[in-house]
Parts: structure tokens; sequence; C-alpha cells
């Protein structure tokens, strides 16, 4: 009797495999549980950022809130981003690919628990320590990549990732030990030699990151970040639910900041930004411009709560700047979605100026008093509406079949 004889074991399902790139045009290439147990993480670094901001609006200290603000968010963008692009190209899904990300999690955790320090005091041991515990896996994940490759110029790149990498984070320790005087300025350097990397590491090779992968990965971030700020909004209602008798106060913030994120989330998602993203030139800015989608969007939920802790006279900030806090981000979002992706799916007239039009508008609403929140919820899903309407009066300017509606 002869034996039949035994296929290979599925690569799939070995504890350790060879980290080969993944192709670009894979098909059914989706976000994995472990990417978005990565993503989820990642709210705790949001939130101390927002709470901290928050904070610093509600005591008056309005230009140290912003800029704290923008430098703490920007660790925590580049960490996220750091890791999406590489899991799009290498993501192997082993044992070691899986410690090394769970490793990168206990960084971005470290990190948040220094994130009060580094906006308050400017000082940043924690927040680096965190980012240390990061990149020392990242490299590795780029050292392994470019032992798995042949060589030629894919080993060649991911090898200058690597050093990219390294060589950053040196300058991150370094910074630790400057006068604070200079940190600020210092930090600027260094984050734009980060910003720089991936340009230098792929001018002669692109990286095989999966176009439709990325859409769907900044997307879900997009969700986190609103789900973040609604829940910072709600606990803003929450805190003062027992200090008030009457609830007219908080019901047209809560009513607008309701609307501004729903619209929000409708206007991200109204074009297939994936059928974009053919390259590098057009993925990079799109990729970087995102740092301003992220922070604007969770700046909203912060705003919302300093409205309502201006509405019960528990700040020290006026009545236009508490406003202020909700209307800016607010219009900085619609501004950088339309800048970046949205303007690229429009094809007339009215559907082009539709979101620029939106934005003044929304800065109008800063002088709108008590209703400065519910104004700007207004203008935000009357700009949904319209754009619903626009795109059903011209159905062949629609860029995805499926969703024809959700045009804006």
């Amino acid at each position: 009797m002869t034996s039949t004889p035994t296929s290979a074991p599925d690569d799939r399902f070995r504890p350790v495999r060879r980290m080969r790139a993944r192709p670009r045009d894979e098909e059914h290439r989706a976000a994995t549980p472990l990417e978005l147990f990565f993503d989820l993480c990642f709210v705790v670094a949001v939130g101390q950022a927002g709470v901290q901001l928050v904070h610093a609006l509600v005591e008056g200290h309005v230009s140290e809130g912003i800029v704290g603000y923008l430098f703490v968010f920007f660790g925590v963008f580049w960490a996220w981003m750091n890791f999406t692009w590489f899991a799009s190209a290498y993501d192997c899904d082993d044992v070691p690919y899986r410690i090394a990300t769970l490793v990168q999690i206990c960084g971005v955790l470290i990190y948040a628990a220094g994130v009060p320090r580094a906006f308050n005091e400017n000082d940043w041991t924690i927040a680096v320590i965190g980012y240390v515990v990061m990149r020392i896996a990242l490299t590795a994940q780029w050292l392994r990549a470019a032992a798995s490759e042949s060589p030629g110029p894919a080993r060649r790149t991911a090898l200058e990732y690597a050093a990219g990498v390294v060589v950053c984070q040196a300058a991150w320790i370094a910074l630790l030990s400057v006068p604070d005087g200079a940190k600020r300025w210092l930090f600027l350097a260094v984050a734009a030699a980060e910003l720089l990397v991936p340009v230098f590491a792929e001018r002669g090779h692109q990286t095989p990151w999966h176009p439709h992968h990325i859409a769907e990965r900044y997307g879900l971030f997009t969700i986190i970040v609103l789900g973040e700020t609604m829940f910072a909004a709600t606990i803003g209602v929450q805190s003062v639910l027992g200090e008030i008798e009457e609830f007219g106060e908080l019901v047209p913030i809560a009513a607008g900041g309701i609307l501004i994120i729903f619209s929000a989330w409708w206007i991200y998602f109204s074009v297939p930004v994936h059928e974009r993203l053919r390259g590098n030139r057009e993925s990079i800015p799109w990729g970087y411009g995102h740092f301003l989608i992220f922070a604007s969007a969770a700046a909203i939920g912060a705003g919302l709560e300093v409205a309502v802790e201006q509405s019960v006279d528990k700040a020290h900030i006026s009545l236009l700047g508490a406003s202020a806090a909700v209307t800016i981000p607010t219009a900085l979002f619609l501004l950088t979605v339309w800048y970046l992706h949205a303007r690229h799916f429009k094809r007339t007239t009215a559907q082009q100026l539709l979101l620029p039009v939106s934005v003044p508008l929304v800065l109008a609403c800063t002088f709108a008093g008590h209703w400065a929140v519910l104004a700007t919820g207004l203008v935000a899903s009357a700009t949904v509406a319209v754009g619903v309407t626009l795109a059903s009066r011209h159905p062949e300017t629609a860029e995805s079949p499926a969703l024809p509606e959700m045009e804006v």
C-alpha cells in the first residue's frame, strides 16, 4: 500500500518565517486584530494630550496649551505612523512580529504616562523612554526585513530606515540634556529630521505599502480619535451635572457637539481616497498631513469640554475663547480633509467650493455667544446635507458607486 505524500505545511501557520514584503496588489488586504489593538492603545496617549489641553485652556493658558498639545501629539502621531506604514509592507504576523508589536505598545503606554510632564514641565524624560522602547522594536523589525530581502534596493531601503530611526532616537535622547529654553526649538529640528527619514530611505525604492490598507488604517484611526472626542465631551458634561440646576446651558453644547462629530465622520469618509494613493509623491504629503486631521479631531473634544466648563463658570477663559476652542479645530479639520483628499474627487464647481465655503462660516460661529457650538454643528450638518443634494443632482460625479449619497 503506497502512502499519500503530505503537502508542506502552510507558511501562514508557522510560528517563525521570513519577513517577505507583501504585494501592493494583494486582494482583501484589511486591518488585522493586532493593528486594531495597537490603535486602541493609542487612545490612552491621545486622551492624555486632550486632558492636558483642556486644563491649559480652562486656566487661560491658551498659547502654552496649544504649543504643548501640538508637541506631545506629534509624538503620538509619529509613533503610530511609523508602525502603520511598516506593517502595511512587511506584516508577516508570526511570533517575533507579534512580540515586537506588543513591545511597541508598551512603549506607547510609557509615552502616554510621560505626556503630563512633557506638556506642563517640558520634561520629556519619560516620553523619550517610551520612544526608546518603541524604537528598539521598530529597528529590530526593519533589520529583520533587510535580512529577509535579497541584496538590492529593497534591502538598502530597509537598512536606511533602521539607521534613520536610530540616529533620530539618539537625537531625542541628546535633547534631554539641552537647557529648557532651547528644547522646543531643537524639538522642531529633530521632528523635521524624523519627517525626512522616509523621504530619504524611499528615494530609490518604494516600500510595498498597500493603498487600500493604508487608507483603511488612517480611516480607522480617525474613527478612534472621533470616538475619543465623543468620550471627552461626555465626560465634560458629566463632570458638571451635579453642580447645576438647569440644563439649558448644556443642551446647545451637547447637541452641537454631536452634530460636529457626526458630520466630521461623514465628510472624512465621503470619498474612496485609496484610489489616489498611487505612489510616494501622493501618499507622503497625504500621510503627513493627517497630523492636522488627527490633532484637530481630538482638539474638538477638548474644545467641547472647555465650552462646558465655561458655561458653568468653572473656566478662566472668556466665552469667545471657549467658542473658538470648538470652532477653530472644526474649521481646521474641514479644511485639511478637503485639501488632502476631498478636493481630488470633486468635478463640479459647487462640489469643489462646498468645504472651503463652510470653513469661514464655521469660524464666524465663534461670535454666536452661547449658541456658538450649536451653530457650528448646524453649519457642519448643513454642509453634509448640501453635499448629499449636489451628489444626487450630479450622480456622474460620484466617485464611489456604492455610496453616492455620501459625496460631500
